[in-house]
């Protein structure tokens, strides 16, 4: 994608974004960019509809997530985006997905690149985010580039419960 429509894209996306999730997804995204990466918000709000193809596709295991939350007028307050590396968005690197949970974690924020991971590997990916090394030899988990808050369920989310 061309930088201008990346850059549009994100600033779109991030319209639809909590508040408070907006401004660390934003500090993600600079530090990604200030690396030499070029991430793009894939997906942030998420209709009930969509959510549901993608549950039923296999691409979520949740049929209410974090991309679904809305504030009790309705407006969208989605709390996870899907942050592709622009670069490669149908396989992303793996130096990319180690950067950008390491820049999650930095913002209190956490990724999908454990997600099922064997707890005997997952410390291989603390290990090569404490070393930095971004080339490590690790099992990536199913869904890397999903970026959402910690502390917080998608329950309580959908009962208005909201991050700070």
């Amino acid at each position: 994608m061309k930088e201008e429509l990346r850059r549009q894209r994100n600033a779109e996306r991030l319209l639809e974004l909590y508040p408070t999730f907006r401004v660390r997804l934003k500090r993600v995204i600079a530090a990604l960019e200030a690396d030499g990466f070029r991430p793009r918000i894939q997906d942030a709000w998420r209709s009930p509809d969509d959510q549901m193809k993608a549950f039923l596709s296999g691409h979520s295991k949740l049929k209410f997530g974090f991309h679904n939350v809305t504030a009790p007028s309705g407006a969208k307050e989605s709390l996870a985006v899907d942050l592709l590396d622009d670069d490669s968005p149908l396989a992303s690197r793996k130096k990319y997905l180690l950067r950008l949970a390491a820049a999650a974690e930095q913002h209190g924020l956490t990724t999908g690149i454990r997600w099922g991971v064997p707890a005997a590997l997952r410390g291989a990916i603390d290990t090569a985010i404490a070393t930095k090394d971004w080339e490590a030899k690790v099992k990536i988990g199913w869904d890397p580039t999903h970026v959402e808050p910690t502390g917080i369920t998608p329950g309580e989310a959908k009962a208005g419960t909201r991050p700070d």
